[in-house]
């Protein structure tokens, strides 16, 4: 098997509805997201996955959350715009883009510094 990912980024604001400090309060961050392919054969060309395609992919799902206020995006207004909901958001909307007979979607990984974040393998 293999594990082929790529890591790109977004910025948005964003606060967490009732939470008890001052993220309740609008602010922002420059979210890091690694997503990674499992490929269990390899195409005639030897790659799991193009990096070229997985880069599409990802990317047109992430520029919906680029510059944006995550409280008003549609995904987010019956919870709050935590990574861990970020991660499983980017996920769902991954997963049927990202998976064939010879790979899938493996995990979406969300950080909001280098030091903390989450990663979310699906159900």
């Amino acid at each position: 098997m293999f594990d082929i990912f790529i890591k790109t980024h977004f910025s948005g604001g964003h606060h967490l509805r009732e939470y008890p400090g001052n993220c309740e309060r609008p602010h922002g961050h420059n979210w890091k997201v690694k997503v990674t392919v499992r490929a269990h054969e390899l195409d005639q060309l030897g790659m799991g996955i193009d990096f070229k395609v997985l880069k599409q992919q990802v990317n047109a799902v992430v520029d919906e959350l680029d510059h944006r206020d995550l409280n008003e995006h549609p995904s987010f207004q019956d919870c709050n715009p935590s990574s861990e909901h970020i991660a499983r958001y980017l996920f769902i909307q991954l997963k049927s883009v990202l998976t064939t007979e010879r790979y899938q979607l493996h995990s979406v990984q969300v950080r909001e510094t280098d030091s903390s974040g989450v990663i979310y393998y699906g159900a």
